[in-house]
Parts: structure tokens; C-alpha cells; sequence
């Protein structure tokens, strides 16, 4: 028999609170992280993810509360804005990351010129098995951390030979994210927190990431907006709710699932309850004048006052909207004709011959550096090509979702000024709605752009592309700045958009569900490739250029779907079983209860056919026929008085039984 052994904790949150700008954003909050876990960190923004990592890392403290780490547990901490100007170059500042190397070479270099002075005999004595000790460890390091598996990782991010040993300090804020991602898996902590590390990558080092993070041993958090990306690296999920921080035992699918089947367990739990409320007062309003009623309307009443409140299901506020439909252009939405674009020495695209036609969604794709935003700028007209023309087709009006949107917007401007502006024949009415819509109710349409985060910024932007629509819509990185929630609402309104779409994203998700067509750049020039982004990955796959994720899951479908079939059948069978369970526990406390209903019933009534009779004053009269009665009318009570305890009781019985299955 194989025992399987409980993993231990890595972190303990013992009643964890703080608060933030007068916002209560953790209240007496408990978790565990074992060792090995890998989970994912979800909520809208504004929730408190970032928040929760820092408080992790060690960079803030709680108001209350305790959060204990496993001894010498080793973490490491990507921020979402890592941009520290680190001194070095780029390999070096990866193999000089590593704890106590720097040190030791420090102190080696220290004794060896020590040495070479011609200290004492004694003191070289020391020096020289202190020496000795510093290689041996200096070996060992380089063992658990060799410099290949740096260049490795570096180049799996994106990095080319040549960029080894560039300056930090000369890398762009997008590249010096990579650095500090690359110098963190090169670390390989015990526990990894990870903010929404896909945002500065490309397509290629988004699956690269991937794989790594998938044969990754120690614990890990990760926060993304890629429901793709997240679905495949977890196996918990932490939210963070109206109600508090919620714990989920499966991925990010997994926590919607359990979250619907909480909404539709609660509003039956407050149907049922509100059906039993209805009854037990039609009750006592019909039978408490009554007196042969009167006790168990008083009952009824009791338990109206033990009932719990049911809490009904509180959803998050999110981003909800759609783009209306927009005008019919012609066939041929844009034309690339014998385009090349290049900046100094480095030509990007050479005699590009290309279409957009209508109703199209194309995603362009490539490394970083390879010119996707620059293509983008072109079509949207802000620079122009060194050669060629690039041409709209007849009726197509265009929407443009710059990378740099932020950059876009007047940060004196208050938000509903920014988007007024795009349809200044519209009521302030309607341009209101709109911003409610993005989560700018009331006076919030007043906040100045320039105070606003990177995600409500995002949220302007797309405001403004909503109240007046182009039938080409041209995105840069649309979800950059959007939580995983706003991503999938954007998803969907670009999936029934009736217009042509052509973006960029690193978002798998995004792609996968929205492209109907690949542009691929390599080589100064774009290939097409027809279909999702998963089929461009098998498409790669069987031409030897490796296996993407999608393909991965492509090729585990009739496995996944046959598990699925098994999953169902289980779920049926524990559902049918659970049905048995709860119907041979409720029944026979339900049928006693009927009994003693009926057995009050008819003693209730010879209790009033004898209350009549006593009232007769002749009756006492004569002791032989009274006696007999009077006894007969106290035994009748005494019963009853029994019986009504034990309806009582079996009511209180039936209540807890109830609650025991959630059915109330």
C-alpha cells in the first residue's frame, strides 16, 4: 500500500488584515501554501493581488495578523514595474544573482593577493585552507547554478547572443523585465510570485515561459490575464471576492464553475428559504387566534427567529459591454502594396504585398523587435513607410488601440472630457453610461486622467474606441493593463464584433479565440497562416519548429475529452448517491414528523369534543360520569404537551439535517 504523504507549508497566514486608503482589503484572512503548489491569484483590479504579493515579499506589513515562512525559504518576487537599473552586464548581472557568489569571489580575489604579498607562514596556513574552502563552494554554486542554464534562459526569453554582455542600463523598461524575470528563474526559489509576468513578452517567449514554469518544482502565485496561460500552470486558485479571499481546489475554469454552482446553490438555498418563510406566516396568521393551534403557532414562530438570513451571491462589479454594429466597408479592407519600413541599419519589412479583407480577425505575431507595433502604426497612419503604399479600402472607417494609449489621452482632462470629445453630439447622459459601463459610476467621471492607474487608463481607451467604433479596429496589446475578468468581457465584444479586427497580443487566450488568421514577420517579410493560433502551433509543430502549448493540448484531447466522459460519469454517480444520502436521512425525520402531526391532530380534536362537554355545568352534577371525563381531558394534555415537545425537537432535527446538505 502507498501512503501518500501531506506536503508541508511553505507560508502560514494566520488573521491577516489591512487596510489601504480607507478600503478594507484583507480582513482576518487564513491560508496555507504548500510546498510544490502551484496557484493562481485572481480578482478584478483594485482587489488587492498586487497587494497580497508584496505583503509575501516582505516589501509591506499587515495592520494585524501574522505570516509565518517555512525556515531558509528562498522566494523571489516579480513585480509587475521591475525596472531596477541594476550595474553589469546582462549574463553577469544573471550569474552574480546568485546568493554568496559575489562574496566569495570577493573574498577569493582578497586572500590570493594576500597571499602573493607573503604573509606569515601561519597566516598562509589559514588563508590558503580558507582558499580552498571558496573553490569548493564556488564549484558547488556553479554545479546547482551553471552559467549555460543562464545563457539558456536568457535566450529563451528573447535575448540574442550579442545581448550578453550589453549594459543593463542600456536595455529598454520591456527588456530590463525580461532581465529581471530571467535572473529569478535562474535563482530557482522555493516560491515563486509572479505578477503578470507574460506583459513585456512576446508570443515565442510566452510558450518558452510556459514550459519552464511547467517542469517548475517550488511553490508558486501567479497572477495573469491570459485564462489560457493560467488555466495550464495551476492547480489552485485564490480569489479575492466581495466576500473575502475564497480558496478554489482547481485552475481558473475550474474557480468559474464553482463560483456559478455557488450563485445557483445560494439563490435556491434563498428560494427554499423564502417558500418556508411564506408558509410558516400563512401558518400563524390562519391559526394563531386559534387555541387548538395555538402551540404550534407559536412554534412556527420560533423557529422564524432561529432562521439564518441566507447571504445572497454577491458578484464583482466588472466591465460589461458590447460594440454596436458598425457599417458595411468595402471587400478589401486595407492594401499593403511593395510596403518595406526600416529604422537606420535594421530593415523590419522588405516589398510586403498583403490584404485585410472584411470580417476578418488577424493577429500579427513575431519576436519581439520584429516590427508587429511598428506594422500596426503604419496601417493606423501614424508613420509612414519608406517605400510602397498602404491604402484603405472604400467605406472603412478605422478605431485605433495604441500600445501607447496612455500616452494618448490629456491627463488635465477628467475622464468623461476624454471621451465626450469623440462624440460631442451625444447627450453627457449617454457619455455617462458609457463610462458607467467601465466602471466609472457617479462622480468617478470626474477624476483627472492623469491620477488614474495604468488599468483604468486602459479603461478610457477603450471607452473611447466604444462610443464611436470604426469598422477597423486596430489593437496594440488591448489587455495589457486589464484583469483577467475585463479581458475575457473584451474577448467576447471583439468575438461578435460585426467589423474586421487586426492586433497584437502576447495573451494566448486572446489570440486563440479572436484570430481567424496568423500574420507571422520573419525574415523582413509576413507569412499567412489561416486559422486560431493553436493551429498556427501545429502548423510550426510539423514542420519541426517546436511544440506549442496548444498543440500539447491538441494532442491530449482525446485523452482529456475521454477523462471528461469519466469525470461526468463519476459526478452523475456521486450526485445520484448523494440524492440516496440526503433522502434516507431527511425521510424518516420527515415521516415521524407526519406521524406526530396527525397523532396532535386527533388529540387535539377529542381535546375540543370534550372541552365542549365539560362546559356543560349539569355535568358536574353527577361525579360518576365527571370524573372519568376530567381525568380523560388531563391525560389528553399531558400527551399533547409530550407530543408538541417532540414535534419541537424533530423540527430542530430536520432543520440541522437540512443544513447539513445546504438544502436550506
Amino acid at each position: 500500500m502507498t501512503v501518500k504523504l501531506a506536503r508541508k507549508s511553505v507560508i502560514t497566514i494566520t488573521n491577516l488584515s489591512l487596510g489601504f486608503l480607507g478600503k478594507q482589503l484583507f480582513n482576518k484572512i487564513n491560508l496555507h501554501i504548500k510546498a510544490g503548489e502551484h496557484i493562481g491569484l485572481v480578482g478584478p483590479n483594485g482587489s488587492g493581488k498586487t497587494t497580497l504579493l508584496r505583503l509575501l515579499a516582505g516589501e509591506i506589513t499587515p495592520d494585524s495578523g501574522e505570516i509565518r515562512f517555512e525556515k531558509g525559504l528562498r522566494l523571489g518576487y516579480l513585480p509587475q514595474d521591475a525596472y531596477e537599473a541594476l550595474p553589469g552586464n546582462l549574463l553577469a548581472s544573471l550569474i552574480n544573482a546568485i546568493p554568496n557568489r559575489v562574496a566569495l569571489k570577493k573574498e577569493m580575489v582578497a586572500i590570493e593577493k594576500a597571499l602573493a604579498s607573503g604573509s606569515p607562514h601561519v597566516e598562509q596556513e589559514k588563508m590558503a585552507t580558507r582558499l580552498a574552502d571558496i573553490h569548493h563552494e564556488l564549484t558547488s554554486l556553479d554545479s546547482l547554478f551553471p552559467p549555460h542554464k543562464a545563457e539558456k534562459i536568457l535566450l529563451g526569453l528573447g535575448f540574442k547572443p550579442d545581448d550578453f554582455s550589453r549594459p543593463l542600463s542600456s536595455l529598454s523598461g520591456g527588456w530590463k523585465m525580461r532581465a529581471a524575470l530571467a535572473r529569478l528563474l535562474y535563482q530557482n526559489p522555493d516560491l515563486l510570485l509572479l505578477d503578470e509576468p507574460t506583459n513585456h513578452l512576446d508570443l515565442p517567449s510566452v510558450r518558452w515561459l510556459e514550459a519552464f514554469l511547467q517542469d517548475f518544482k517550488g511553490s508558486m502565485i501567479l497572477v495573469s490575464h491570459d485564462r489560457d496561460f493560467l488555466n495550464r500552470q495551476t492547480q489552485r486558485t485564490l480569489a479575492l471576492e466581495v466576500e473575502g479571499l475564497r480558496v478554489y481546489s482547481g485552475n481558473y475554469d475550474f474557480y468559474l464553475k464553482a463560483r456559478e454552482e455557488e450563485r445557483k446553490a445560494l439563490e435556491a438555498k434563498a428560494r427554499n428559504q423564502e417558500q418556508r418563510v411564506k408558509e410558516a406566516r400563512k401558518f400563524i396568521e390562519k391559526f394563531r387566534a386559534k387555541a387548538s393551534k395555538a402551540r404550534q403557532a407559536q412554534s412556527k414562530i420560533k423557529l422564524l427567529d432561529k432562521m439564518a438570513l441566507v447571504e445572497t451571491y454577491r458578484p464583482q462589479k466588472t466591465i460589461h459591454f458590447s460594440f454596436p454594429k458598425v457599417s458595411r466597408s468595402g471587400r478589401v479592407v486595407v492594401t499593403l502594396d511593395g510596403v518595406s519600413k526600416g529604422f537606420g541599419s535594421n530593415m523590419l519589412y522588405k516589398n510586403l504585398y498583403l490584404k485585410v479583407l472584411r470580417g476578418e480577425k488577424i493577429a500579427v505575431v513575431g519576436p519581439n523587435g520584429a516590427g508587429k507595433t511598428t506594422l500596426l502604426r503604419l496601417v493606423a497612419g501614424e508613420i509612414e513607410p519608406d517605400e510602397g503604399q498602404i491604402t484603405l479600402g472604400h467605406g472603412v472607417t478605422m478605431s485605433y488601440y495604441a500600445q501607447h494609449h496612455s500616452e494618448m489621452l490629456d491627463p488635465a482632462k477628467s475622464v468623461l472630457e476624454e471621451v465626450y470629445q469623440v462624440v460631442p453630439h451625444e447627450s453627457i447622459s449617454f457619455v455617462r453610461g458609457i463610462c458607467g459601463a467601465f466602471l466609472f459610476p457617479g462622480q468617478d467621471v470626474e477624476k483627472a486622467v492623469g491620477i488614474l492607474s495604468g488599468g483604468e487608463k486602459a479603461r478610457v481607451s477603450l471607452a473611447k474606441i466604444l462610443v464611436r467604433p470604426g469598422n477597423l479596429m486596430v489593437m496594440d496589446e488591448p489587455t495589457n493593463h486589464l484583469d483577467i475578468i475585463s479581458s475575457e468581457v473584451l474577448i467576447d465584444a471583439l468575438a461578435d464584433f460585426n467589423g474586421t479586427l487586426l492586433f497584437v497580443s502576447h495573451n494566448q487566450s486572446f489570440v486563440n479565440r479572436l484570430a481567424t488568421k496568423i500574420w507571422d514577420i520573419r525574415d523582413q517579410g509576413i507569412k499567412e497562416y489561416p486559422g486560431t493560433l493553436y493551429e498556427y502551433y501545429d502548423h510550426l509543430s510539423r514542420k519541426g519548429e517546436g511544440l506549442g502549448p496548444g498543440l500539447q493540448e491538441t494532442q491530449k484531447g482525446s485523452k482529456y475529452r475521454a477523462q471528461k466522459t469519466i469525470s461526468r460519469k463519476m459526478k452523475r454517480a456521486e450526485r445520484a448517491k448523494k440524492r440516496g444520502l440526503i433522502s434516507a436521512t431527511l425521510k424518516p425525520i420527515q415521516k415521524k414528523l407526519q406521524d406526530l402531526e396527525e397523532r396532535i391532530d386527533e388529540l387535539e380534536r377529542k381535546k375540543t369534543e370534550l372541552e365542549a362537554i365539560l362546559s356543560n355545568p349539569e355535568l358536574f352534577k353527577d361525579q360518576d360520569r365527571s370524573l372519568p371525563l376530567l381525568n380523560e381531558y388531563g391525560n389528553i394534555k399531558k400527551k399533547l404537551e409530550d407530543l408538541m415537545g417532540r414535534w419541537e425537537r424533530g423540527h430542530e432535527e430536520l432543520e440541522r439535517a437540512k443544513r447539513k446538505f445546504a438544502l436550506l
